[in-house]
């Protein structure tokens, strides 16, 4: 039986303590702000793994006296981590600003160019932007409708291309028509279709980045953010044109050859969005109401429909795009409904060892731990 009296005392000696640690936690984030500061001032990165590492071995190290897991303790003290990187960086931005780049985005009213416009940013860079959506808004500084409003593009030095895939090659060639001197860097999901301006671009002699954020529009700008760098040269030099732009903590670039990103991607990209859609497209013929499927479901169920959900709730439009303009859809579904076949095939035959044997494969293709 509850002692009310006993519960209430230990709740409100619980607050004062959660109290306690909030203003223990002002204090190490008030800290994490000088730090910044320095590091803003002599120009040193705001993440230093080491320093990490040995926080959360320190708080691993104290999580069997407090009872609870290593995990759990570690969990913890990665949340404060991000947070206090999130302070250093914030402070920094003014100082970092004196160095930051004027950068235009094209397409700065989307969603994705409104998270490149909040990111550039925080990094410290002076961002304009150019949309046809600004139409229905009143006139502002840094602010157009059309590239035909911009006299000049030489001001910028970088201009980041952020439309619809179906419209990127033909935007990119506007903006490269106009020969601008800063380098003009484009994101798009799918490159087959951008890759002949691109190349035309560099034998022109003009400066051209092809660069994929692996996230979309609602990601966190402190978590780890990685970007596919699609190569048409020498990889280290192309990190190097990009390294004063996506100067951020948590920036992970990882550098491809162009030609090999689309195949990647129907991968990466086209498989994992077909498989949430098919989850979600199988379920709609079961006959069998969500509301019933929710009560009931396992952990794999609700963990996949969630998955599902992330991907049925993105625009349509552009995950048609992802994968119409794949040429290696093909490649992906053939795999995807032999796959299926074989699977259904051993059930069918109850043939465990094969079965066994195709999970194995599957778990080692997936990447299982070792």
């Amino acid at each position: 039986m509850d002692h009310p009296s006993t519960l209430a005392s230990l709740r409100e000696e619980i607050a004062d303590v959660d109290r306690a640690l909030l203003e223990l936690l002002r204090r190490r984030l008030d800290l994490a702000a000088d730090v910044g500061r320095l590091k803003a001032e002599a120009a040193l990165p705001v993440v230093v793994r080491d320093v990490e590492d040995r926080v959360l071995t320190r708080a691993r190290a104290h999580a069997q006296a407090c009872g609870v897991s290593e995990d759990g303790m570690a969990a913890i003290f990665q949340a404060i981590i991000r947070s206090s990187v999130e302070r250093q960086h914030r402070v920094g931005v003014e100082l970092r600003a004196q160095r930051g780049l004027r950068v235009l985005v094209v397409g700065g009213a989307g969603a994705m160019g409104a998270w490149l416009r909040s990111f550039l940013e925080v990094i410290g860079h002076h961002v304009d932007i150019v949309d046809p959506a600004l139409a229905a808004v009143p006139t502002t500084a840094g602010r157009a409708t059309t590239l035909d409003q911009l006299d000049d593009l030489d001001q910028w030095d970088v201009i980041v291309v952020s439309v619809p895939l179906g419209v990127t090659p033909a935007v990119l060639e506007e903006v490269l028509a106009r020969r601008p001197r800063g380098m003009v860097v484009e994101i798009a999901s799918i490159k087959d279709h951008v890759a002949p301006v691109l190349t035309r671009a560099r034998a022109a002699g003009l400066r051209v980045a092809s660069l994929h954020p692996m996230f979309g529009p609602g990601k966190s700008l402190y978590e780890p953010l990685t970007f596919v760098l699609a190569c048409l040269d020498e990889p280290a030099d192309e990190r190097a044109r990009l390294e004063p732009l996506l100067r951020h903590p948590y920036t992970h670039v990882v550098a491809v050859p162009l030609a090999h990103h689309d195949r990647l991607m129907g991968w990466l990209l086209g498989l994992a969005h077909l498989t949430g859609m098919l989850f979600g497209a199988a379920l709609s013929r079961s006959g069998l109401a969500p509301d019933e499927l929710h009560a009931c479901a396992s952990t794999t169920f609700a963990r996949q429909a969630a998955t599902a959900l992330s991907i049925l709730s993105e625009d349509p439009d552009l995950y048609l795009d992802i994968q119409r303009f794949n040429p290696h859809r093909g490649e992906v579904y053939a795999a995807a409904r032999q796959a299926l076949e074989d699977l259904a095939a051993r059930v069918e035959a109850g043939d465990r060892e094969g079965f066994r044997e195709a999970l194995t494969a599957a778990r080692a293709a997936v990447g299982e731990e070792p």
